[in-house]
């Protein structure tokens, strides 16, 4: 089975992730947002610092890991989008924390802190999405990685800048690119740093869906987000249901996708343990869903 809280990296690695939170506190900055819908079991995920491009402070990386522990023990949970505010997605990480911890030791640490968060974020009970509107950039274009699926705008690029900063991917991306797109395609995207368009996204597999933005008045007349609108509608085919249910699907994905096959089979076993006989399971069989 995946370690229970799905971290990566513990202190036998020498990961102390309050010793790292206390540095990257040190350099503050906008926020990491987090509402959570109790009736339809949907969150969103709000990068927020709009002066630089949403990019990531230290305090915000911080903000990150705390929002996903929250996510982490929300039992009713079953959906959550990740974007950013004021039409950018993420631009990585905020270059004046950047400077500051240029050394190897603390980029080391502020690497395993990311990886580990993002690592988390993936392996929510939650189907994830990223709502890629404008610009998703080096550590940004990483963060849309770190969801099951990203839906684009049309004004959206995402790219792995990370050559053109003499860098290989931080956060994870590389590993988890390559799952999405295989490795040709990824040798494509960090070599060539290309900017990935919603026409190149969607044929290389990086993008799962085209949203047309444009602001819908909603009844009372108050201009309404039209893209996280038209996000939660595509999340919501794969979130109906119980969230025990929706759970323990993200659960039997992930271990399919990261353990070798006998494990993932155990692991199987044991979350299906966890509905078999549960109550979505006996209404089912009272009414004989399967067959309709």
């Amino acid at each position: 089975m995946l370690p229970r809280q799905n971290s990566v990296y513990s202190a036998s690695h020498g990961f102390q992730p309050e010793e790292i939170k206390e540095k990257l506190s040190a350099f503050p900055g906008g926020s990491v947002d987090l509402l959570k819908q109790e009736e339809s079991g949907l969150a969103v995920l709000t990068i927020n610092n709009p002066s630089r491009m949403n990019a990531f402070s230290g305090s915000m990386m911080v903000e990150l890991e705390e929002r996903v522990a929250q996510l982490e023990t929300w039992t009713q949970g079953k959906g959550l989008i990740v974007r950013g505010v004021s039409g950018t997605f993420c631009s990585g990480s905020d270059l004046n924390a950047v400077r500051a911890i240029s050394n190897p030791q603390d980029g080391m640490k502020m690497c395993m802190f990311m990886q580990d968060a993002l690592t988390r974020l993936l392996r929510l009970p939650l189907v994830s999405v990223a709502l890629v509107e404008g610009r998703a950039l080096g550590g940004g274009a990483e963060l849309t990685t770190a969801c099951d699926f990203r839906l684009v705008t049309r004004d959206s690029v995402i790219q792995f800048v990370h050559k053109h900063m003499g860098l290989v991917p931080g956060w994870g991306g590389a590993a988890r690119l390559v799952h999405i797109v295989g490795g040709r395609h990824a040798l494509r995207l960090l070599g060539g740093a290309l900017k990935v368009d919603p026409e190149l996204g969607l044929q290389m597999g990086l993008a799962d869906g085209l949203l047309e933005e444009e602001e819908v008045p909603d009844a009372a007349g108050a201009e309404r987000d039209a893209a996280l609108r038209q996000a939660e509608d595509w999340l919501s085919s794969y979130t109906k249901g119980p969230a025990q249910v929706v759970q323990a699907t993200k659960r039997v994905v992930v271990s399919g996708r990261e353990l070798p096959l006998t494990e993932a089979l155990r692991a199987e076993k044991e979350v299906f343990g966890t509905v078999w006989g549960g109550p979505a399971n006996l209404r089912a069989l009272a009414s004989k869903t399967k067959h309709k």
